[in-house]
């Protein structure tokens, strides 16, 4: 694997990039891991590239402790209710939960679980149906599809 984009999300971390990199791999479907870059005076990783479904990042070891942050987050699009439930019970593991579909996973990085339909339903012109819409997401932490899709249906 080698860098695809001219721009690449890098994720810092203290010294947790290659495990990270690996779990992540490991928890998002047609995914993998790539080079690792070795620190030459530590022999530890430096940078770990992997891909998420295609899409290339870099994990970074920064060597000391990083603030997380909700100004970058990691959305995945997921197809059915069972894909969120994967996902959101593997990402939550060792993390905790959030709101409207968002987690920090153990290593401090935010993900948006969201199911693909959502944009539908908030893209709507009815300004009440995405009202309808929105306001059901905003009382749920992990989404529920077939609730929102009452909501849209206005049910």
């Amino acid at each position: 694997m080698q860098l695809q984009h001219r721009i690449t999300p890098f994720l810092t971390f203290g010294n947790q990039a290659e495990e990270a990199a690996r779990y992540y791999v490991s928890v998002i479907p047609d995914s993998e891991l790539g080079p690792i870059t070795k620190n030459p005076m530590t022999g530890t990783a430096m940078t770990v590239e992997f891909s998420l479904a295609g899409l290339s990042f870099v994990a970074l070891n920064m060597g000391q402790p990083c603030e997380p942050s909700m100004a970058f987050s990691i959305a995945v699009a997921c197809d059915s209710q069972e894909e969120v439930d994967t996902l959101w019970a593997k990402l939550t593991d060792g993390g905790e939960a959030v709101q409207c579909g968002w987690l920090k996973d153990r290593f401090d990085v935010y993900w948006q679980i969201v199911p693909r339909v959502m944009s539908e339903y908030l893209k709507t012109s009815d300004a009440e149906t995405a009202g309808r819409v929105m306001g059901a997401m905003m009382q749920m932490v992990k989404l529920d599809i077939a609730a929102l899709e009452r909501a849209y249906q206005g049910k």
